[in-house]
Parts: C-alpha cells; structure tokens; sequence
C-alpha cells in the first residue's frame, strides 16, 4: 500500500490567500517529507457556474502544475488524478505526459477517464457523445507515438502516417496509464488498455449526478476489485494497481479522527485489494496544510509500509 496526496481542490479558487507567502514547491517538499509516494492534480479547465455552486471545483492545468511539483522533489511520483481524455488530441496528450515523465526521470502516472460533465465538453469543443469510444482509441494512439518512432496507424479514429514525436517518455512503454471510473466501460478499459483502475467510492445519490453505479462500502470495493483483476488473470495479464479514497475522508477535517479510523481500516482496504491510498486534505491554509499532512503521515506512512 502507498499514499498519494491529492492537492486540495477547495484551495485552487483561493489560491493566492492559500498559499501566503510559499508557493507550491513548498507544497511539494512538504508532502514528500510527510512521507508520501506521490501527488496528484485533477482537471476542470471551465467548469459551468451551475456544477461549481452545486459542489465543483476549479483545477490548475495537471501538467503545468505537476511539472513543478515534480521540480521541487526527487522521489515522489507525480499523477493526473484525473485527466479528461477526450478535452484535447491524444496526440497532444502524448505529448504533454512523455515531456513530463522525462523532466521528472520517470515519476509520472498518467489518469485519465472518459469524463462526465457535459457543458465542459461542449465549452471546449469536444465530443461528449463518442467520449468513451474516444478514450479507447486515445490509449494504443498514445503509446504508439511513445515508441519514439516513426509511427504508421491506419486506425479509424486517430489516424497518423510518418510521424515522430521526441523526446519520448523515460519509463519504458510510457507511463503507467490508471483509467477512472466505475462504469462497466471504465473497468473492461483498465482490464484490456491500462495499468491501474481508480474507482470512486459514492453513495446512490452521488451516482445519479456522476451516471456511473454507486460503491457504498469496503465490500463493494472489494467485490469490484475482484472482479477486474479475476479478468485481468484470465487475460494473463499482470494485476492493476489500484487506487482509492477512502470512505473515511468524511470525517475530515479532523485530521486525528480520519488517520485513527484509516488506519483502523488500512487491513480491510488491503484486503480489498487497494494498493494506493488517496487522500485530499481540507486544510484551508498552507499552514494548516503543513500540519495535517504532517500528522497524518506520521499516522500512516509506517503503517502502509
């Protein structure tokens, strides 16, 4: 089990008064020195007024953002958390996570998932009725362009003949690719294209707004997870990395409570198959930040390992 701290979203819109006088290199050399295996960014690049006032959030650009993050640190892995495939070409989505992976030696994990807001797709030109068929044919379009070579596709969708695009990635095959999602789509997607599955664990309610099916509880998870790596093995595949928040962020803001009751659950999660825990703080200053991922890297970052 690692950990992976994901900025927190609530702080982007506030940015300036968040962060005071750092900045966030000083972001990044925190979370490493707490003991974390990585940081993640999200994407909404426009949300709508509407989903913001409903609960949404902004984002910084992924890239930009992880990229100096990564700058500031020299172990932790950096991650899309996620990526909306279909807002741009998969070409130009190659390009950007082979530039990072190679200015950080290799530490990117690259999320992505078929996405679900719509007027964000129709703000930013894309196609929100083929998303998930975009996205199937994003994945092998990217890796091909990652060989480094000259690369010749007849496929229908992303054609490309006798182009090259360098520098390519430093991990081998690129970087590891998670796909987002709980939908049928998104797991057959992690079982046949990918590396790693990242599942949202959420209530019915919740489900309606995201159209994809509820995970209430561990057992839900658990079953879930079964179920893509008993595919996985039958297609002889290696198991998927799989990442998670966990069910008991809804006690935080009280850091203490939270690191208590992960830890309580940390061996039902493993069992679950969970190989990353995922966790967004909601500290509201970078002062407060520097605190809670202290206390909870000192809660769990021996536990995990």
């Amino acid at each position: 089990m690692r950990l992976n701290l994901m900025f927190p979203m609530r702080a982007v819109k506030h940015y300036d008064r968040w962060i005071g006088d750092g900045d966030l290199a000083e972001v990044g050399r925190l979370v490493e020195q707490a003991g974390f295996d990585a940081v993640s960014m999200s994407e909404h690049p426009v949300p709508d007024d509407t989903w913001l006032a409903g609960g949404g959030h902004h984002s910084f650009d992924p890239f930009v953002s992880l990229s100096f993050l990564a700058a500031a640190t020299t172990r932790l892995r950096v991650m899309t958390y996620v990526a909306v495939a279909g807002y741009r070409s998969p070409y130009l989505l190659a390009k950007s996570a082979a530039s990072l992976d190679r200015l950080s030696a290799g530490r990117l994990t690259l999320g992505v998932a078929a996405g679900y807001l719509k007027t964000e797709f129709a703000a930013l030109g894309a196609d929100f009725a083929q998303r998930g068929r975009l996205l199937d044919a994003a994945i092998p379009a990217m890796r091909a362009v990652w060989t480094g070579r000259s690369v010749d596709r007849d496929d229908p969708t992303f054609p490309l003949h006798g182009h090259t695009s360098l520098p390519g990635p430093v991990q081998a095959g690129g970087p590891p690719i998670w796909i987002g999602g709980n939908s049928n789509a998104a797991r057959r997607r992690a079982v046949t294209l990918a590396d790693g599955w990242m599942p949202m664990g959420q209530s019915v309610a919740v489900a309606k707004i995201t159209k994809t099916p509820p995970m209430e509880d561990v057992a839900a998870l658990a079953e879930a997870v079964r179920g893509v790596q008993d595919r996985r093995a039958e297609a002889g595949a290696a198991p998927l990395d799989v990442s998670f928040v966990p069910y008991e962020a809804e006690l935080l803001p009280d850091v203490d409570a939270f690191s208590r009751a992960v830890a309580a659950s940390y061996r039902a999660y493993e069992d679950a198959g969970v190989t990353w825990i995922t966790i967004e703080p909601t500290s509201r200053s970078l002062a407060a930040f520097r605190e809670d991922i202290e206390r909870i890297g000192t809660a769990l970052a021996a536990l995990v390992r």
